[in-house]
């Protein structure tokens, strides 16, 4: 047959696997004794490093719940005092509207009053003027019918002597 030969790892003879045995044993010692407890210890504070961090993120997720039903609230409150605003701005408008329309109400009346003052007062002041232009030409002519009348001293004389006696009997009266 073939025989082939085959290095001594693959075929390790007693003695070999004695000492590979006894060096993993005290490798294996060593790390149980020092390293699985510091690989055991960082695993644990990995653990309650990470439990902190979702407590936190559990403690922030509520704050952010609350911090939410806080803002809606704050916004529903902001909506209410909105319309309350617009709700009092229309009233003080509607008052500035009719507070306005009396007063130009007021100042119509009285620019009315103040024109029909001036049209009676004008009025009066044509009437005045036609009875002086009227008192005028009465007196005009009446000068012009006495001197047509009167045209002679005798006559001048007897009218004088009437008026006279006129005036005498009604300051007796």
């Amino acid at each position: 047959m073939l025989s082939i030969n085959l290095p001594s790892i693959l075929t390790p003879d007693a003695g070999l696997l004695f000492w590979m045995l006894l060096a993993f044993l005290v490798v294996f010692f060593f790390v149980a004794k020092y390293g699985f407890p510091a690989i055991i210890n960082m695993v644990d504070e990995r653990k309650k490093y990470i439990d902190q961090a979702l407590a936190k993120a559990h403690e922030a997720n509520e704050k952010l719940m609350g911090i939410q039903q806080e803002s809606q609230q704050l916004i529903k409150q902001a909506r209410q005092e909105q319309a309350d605003i617009i709700r009092q701005a229309q009233e003080t408008a509607k008052g500035i509207i009719q507070q306005a329309s009396v007063k130009a109400q007021e100042e119509g009346a009285a620019r009315l009053k103040d024109v029909q003052q001036q049209i009676m007062a004008e009025k009066e002041n044509a009437l005045r003027e036609i009875r002086q232009t009227v008192a005028t030409l009465s007196v005009k002519i009446a000068e012009k019918v006495i001197q047509k009348e009167l045209s002679s001293q005798e006559a001048h004389q007897v009218f004088i002597t009437k008026l006279v006696d006129e005036a005498l009997d009604e300051k007796d009266k």
